[in-house]
């Protein structure tokens, strides 16, 4: 059975109205949704554009405000250098993956945890509730490491990937650009053309 997409109404009073339950609804609200695995979409009341990553967006930039952040600044610093770039498409498949990556880490963290509890009969349910609650800001901060780790792995690749392009095509004399050779060669011996010229027709 396909899910169906739940669809939220944003309007011109930046009011948001959830048509499933013909309410309206706050970005609580619709952070519940996220965490609730409601699969939903966010249009414009009157163009129907989609707005969903706005809202997120929002979302996020309230988290991000209180409490224990995500982001550090340099890492907000580094995926911002990346919009425009020719790499940025493989900058957001690159942290796509390693959220989906780390999110399989936490669920068999999860799995793991609560068959150790389940075992000791000592711990009752509200006991198990307490440790996954305190193991969130852990793994939060985890993931906060975690994917700034990974941004940084990422950036040594670009840097790599230029380097070997500039060795690539460093010989090929392109229009315009001096052939890097001839020029390090004049530098080094302290010639000008005129001198090599003159010095080239004594020696013939």
């Amino acid at each position: 059975m396909v899910d169906e997409t739940r669809l939220i109404k944003k309007y011109p009073n930046r009011r948001l109205y959830d048509t499933a339950t013909s309410s309206y609804i706050t970005l609580a609200d619709v952070k519940q949704l996220v965490l609730d695995n409601v699969i939903f979409k966010v249009v414009d009341a009157k163009t129907d554009e989609d707005l969903t990553r706005s809202i997120l967006l929002q979302i996020i930039l309230e988290e991000e405000g209180s409490g224990a952040p995500i982001f550090s600044s340099e890492m907000l610093c580094q995926i911002i250098r990346f919009y425009g770039h020719a790499l940025q498409e493989m900058m957001g498949n690159y942290l796509e993956k390693n959220i989906h990556t780390f999110m399989d880490i936490q669920r068999r963290l999860q799995e793991q945890s609560a068959s150790k509890i389940g075992e000791n009969p000592m711990l009752n349910p509200d006991a198990y509730s307490q440790f996954v609650k305190m193991q969130g800001p852990a793994i939060q901060g985890l993931m906060s490491n975690y994917l700034e780790q990974s941004a940084n792995a990422f950036l040594d690749m670009q840097q790599q990937m230029q380097q070997q392009a500039r060795n690539m095509f460093g010989n090929f004399p392109f229009a315009g650009m001096p052939a890097s050779d001839t020029k390090d060669e004049s530098a080094a011996t302290g010639q000008t053309a005129a001198e090599k010229t003159s010095s080239e027709q004594k020696s013939s």
